[in-house]
């Protein structure tokens, strides 16, 4: 059901103050996009959201995002009242972070979507699954797990300030702060640059 014209200027106008990194004009254009994706969809939701797989595919053609776990993690994180279904406002809010994020916001993003069962931490074993997913598996390799453990030992060494086996939100930012590149250790979560 499309909204009245007053109503959507209310909702424009909220939306742009709340997702600050985009003008007026473009939050316009991405409440459009998202009444069109919805409209497409075939997964919509009772809440008239997007549903999982419709943004999931909006991920997988805008942003080439193929790896199955994260655009699910992704998902989620767009997800904040985890209803299964993202709305309008979820949709530009977590656009404003996803594309144009200061490095404090896409921090805090990076590790929500890494932090697989939402317990405040990255573990071990979170960051084997993310690894795993992600790296190419060459045929050759006998054991390509062994390379993935080890790649996850040289991830903790580096990154795991406390010593205490895990990633807390503190290790990760410290980390990140430091060496920008390792924002996306475990996983392309981000859109590249272009």
């Amino acid at each position: 059901a499309a909204m009245g014209k007053k109503k959507r200027q209310q909702l424009v106008d909220s939306l742009s103050r709340s997702a600050k990194h985009f003008t007026k004009s473009e939050v316009e254009c991405l409440v459009n996009l998202f009444d069109r994706l919805v409209a497409e969809s075939s997964s919509r939701c009772a809440a008239g959201g997007l549903g999982r797989e419709a943004f999931q595919d909006s991920l997988h053609g805008a942003f080439g995002m193929a790896d199955d776990m994260l655009r699910d993690r992704v998902f989620r994180t767009f997800d904040r009242d985890k209803d299964n279904c993202i709305n309008v406002v979820e949709w530009v809010e977590g656009l404003s972070v996803f594309l144009r994020g200061t490095l404090e916001e896409r921090i805090k993003y990076c590790f929500e979507v890494y932090d697989l069962n939402e317990d405040g931490y990255i573990s071990k074993e979170e960051m084997f699954q993310m690894l795993k997913n992600s790296l190419l598996k060459h045929p050759s390799e006998e054991d390509p797990d062994e390379g993935i453990k080890d790649l996850v030992d040289i991830a903790l060494k580096k990154m795991d300030y406390d010593h205490d086996g895990r990633l807390s939100f503190t290790d990760f930012e410290k980390v990140v702060r430091d060496e920008n590149l390792l924002l996306e250790a475990f996983g392309p979560c981000l859109p590249d640059l272009k």
